[in-house]
């Protein structure tokens, strides 16, 4: 503002839920992109200084939609431990291994600086651990999130493997202190 004073603004729900840059029909009515911080507060782009990105360590999906990297094995370890729970209607949200494509796709959108990423320690028991690398959609591989919704239901992922860490990452403030193979996930799901 005139003042040099600093404004933070705090999205909720995903890219994929926006009104204009999501799975539609699968939305919500709303822009929930960066830039849908512009459009509501009526700052300029021009005067949004960062974007972080904040995102979970696997994907998570509310209500109906396209979610190629959807696996029950993952939900379920989830739901059992009392996570990925909607807040307002308690239904259990549909859970799948982390897709770097869609990530890489949020980012583009959001214009994104940095990225910070939660619930690293619901991962912890696994030993295995999968990040979609890209779709497979007949013969075709999509290296990309294709715009129409048709063609994203009928993608298949295309998945690296990186092995579990089977050790609490629970309240790890430090990257140092992370345990090794959790760090090397993180770079992996950051970098692919």
């Amino acid at each position: 503002n005139r003042r040099g004073d600093s404004i933070l603004f705090e999205g909720a729900q995903g890219t994929f839920l926006d009104i204009d840059h999501g799975t539609y029909p699968f939305v919500t009515s709303s822009n929930t992109t960066a830039g849908g911080a512009c459009t509501g507060s009526g700052i300029p782009p021009h005067r949004m200084d960062r974007v972080v990105g904040v995102m979970k360590a696997y994907t998570t999906r509310v209500g109906e939609g396209p979610l190629p990297t959807e696996n029950a094995e993952i939900a379920d370890l989830l739901h059992a431990m009392g996570r990925e729970f909607g807040a307002t209607t308690g239904r259990p949200r549909r859970c799948g291994w982390f897709d770097a494509v869609a990530t890489r796709h949020a980012t583009m959108v959001n214009g994104i600086d940095d990225l910070a990423v939660t619930n690293l320690d619901g991962l912890d028991s696994l030993e295995t651990l999968k990040v979609c690398t890209g779709y497979r959609a007949g013969s075709r591989r999509l290296d990309y999130v294709p715009c129409e919704v048709e063609l994203l239901a009928q993608c298949r992922p295309i998945y690296a493997e990186f092995p579990g860490w089977r050790s609490p990452s629970h309240n790890i403030r430090q990257w140092k202190k992370l345990p090794l193979r959790a760090r090397e996930y993180l770079k992996g799901i950051v970098f692919v």
